[in-house]
């Protein structure tokens, strides 16, 4: 009898392993463990929000135990004519790519094509004796160097430890420095070369030494260039075959076919009023503007090129909360996704949290801070759309809009306040 209950309790675990690796439709949000009446503050706050055009509109997607306890769309897509905003719709998720290229890097790890601390230049020879940024004339955007104490590795692209800033959104001496090197945060770029525009950011100056700092950069533009250079494939065909595809993600690209173009969620600005308005076709600093996701490019920006809805992307954080593995395919091994989602900075400061190989992750002390349990990971993209990962939850939760820049970013803590109060058990 006993021996008869073991065997059950076992296929009972396994059969429930299987159902956690793909995500389920949604019944009740009780069958996720959330509380359908404490859910409903989130509906209040999401339709206020729009209504009071903190955001044209936006969708949030909950995912417990790989059950859908939360999927919906509030406010519009187009403000003039009252369009609501769809959840299927295709959202620019810029920096959210970062975390896509870091997975890509970790399949090369995992087939012995590279090591973490490999020097960049082993694969790109441009990165060999570089220089670090020692002074800064603002008037003529001159500078002085002193020579980096050690070569970038791989690591360090993964940690934004490497000493590299971001063009346009980064400090006052990257930005200048960059744009006089005709480098960008890589989007909507159509006449260079991932490449070509690698190599010339090889020459330029680190910010600081390797490895003394977190400073937010062109990292992933870089490890998405060694993806390339690694694999022999673009990283277009390399996202697609070997996580796009695996994964069943149909809705991201960074070029959203024709057939598809009706999908692209409009983005829009606040005015110097605070009214929303929608974003003029320049409005990104770049010739095609807005609309880069439907212009056809070769450059492929593994920092902040992809669009995607928020259920792909859902998939995606489900796969690495699954240890790897999504509805039987498995991307990545379980210990790879250990040390890709635990702190890898050390005592670097990142204010309460740290950051492991592409995420920011939660620590006991900044758990205090939000209902987030530690070791929760997250980053997010620069057009307003976040996510989180909590292990410990077994949780999931995205919220997307699309704006750029705004007076009201505390909705997205709000957002997962609210959230975390519907836990139910």
């Amino acid at each position: 009898m006993k021996r008869l209950f073991f065997i059950s309790l076992v296929i009972l675990l396994q059969v429930s392993f299987v159902t956690a690796q793909k995500i389920t439709p949604l019944t009740t949000p009780e069958a996720a463990g959330f509380s359908s009446e404490r859910l409903k503050r989130l509906d209040r706050e999401m339709t206020e929000w729009a209504k009071k055009e903190w955001m044209n509109g936006g969708v949030a997607l909950i995912i417990r135990n790989g059950k859908i306890a939360y999927y919906k769309a509030a406010g519009y897509d187009d403000l003039d004519k009252k369009t609501p905003m769809q959840k299927d719709g295709i959202f620019r998720i810029a920096s959210q790519t970062k975390a896509i290229t870091s997975v890509a890097i970790m399949i090369l790890f995992e087939e012995g094509k590279l090591l973490l601390d490999d020097p960049v230049s082993k694969y790109i020879p441009a990165f060999k004796k570089q220089q670090v940024l020692d002074k800064f004339n603002a008037a003529d955007t001159t500078y002085t160097t002193v020579p980096a104490k050690k070569e970038i590795t791989i690591r360090e692209l993964l940690t934004h430890t490497s000493g590299l800033g971001y063009a346009q959104i980064g400090s006052k001496e990257a930005n200048a420095i960059y744009a006089k090197n005709n480098l960008t945060a890589g989007i909507g770029v159509q006449d260079d070369k991932l490449l070509d525009a690698m190599n010339r950011l090889a020459k330029l100056p680190l910010m600081h030494q390797p490895g003394e700092k977190w400073t937010y950069g062109l990292n992933s533009d870089l490890l998405g260039c060694l993806v390339e250079v690694i694999s022999g494939m673009t990283l277009d065909d390399f996202f697609r075959t070997r996580i796009f595809e695996p994964l069943d993600m149909k809705d991201t690209y960074f070029h959203i076919p024709y057939s598809k173009t009706y999908k692209l969620v409009n983005l829009y600005r606040e005015d110097s009023t605070g009214h929303l308005v929608k974003g003029e076709s320049n409005m990104l600093n770049g010739p095609v503007g807005v609309n880069y996701p439907l212009i056809g490019s070769n450059y492929y920006s593994g920092g902040a090129g992809l669009s995607s809805t928020i259920y792909d992307y859902a998939v995606f954080l489900q796969m690495l909360l699954n240890n790897g593995i999504y509805n039987g395919k498995r991307i990545l091994s379980r210990n790879t996704v250990r040390m890709m989602t635990m702190n890898q900075i050390g005592d670097l400061s990142r204010g309460d949290d740290k950051f492991g190989l592409g995420f920011q992750v939660v620590t006991e002390r900044g758990s205090a801070r939000t209902p987030a349990q530690a070791g929760t990971y997250s980053w997010g993209g620069a057009f307003a759309t976040s996510y989180w990962v909590d292990p410990k939850e077994k949780l999931v939760l995205l919220f997307y809009r699309q704006l750029q820049g705004g007076t009201h970013g505390d909705v997205v803590e709000k957002f997962r306040a609210l959230t975390y109060q519907a836990i139910n058990d």
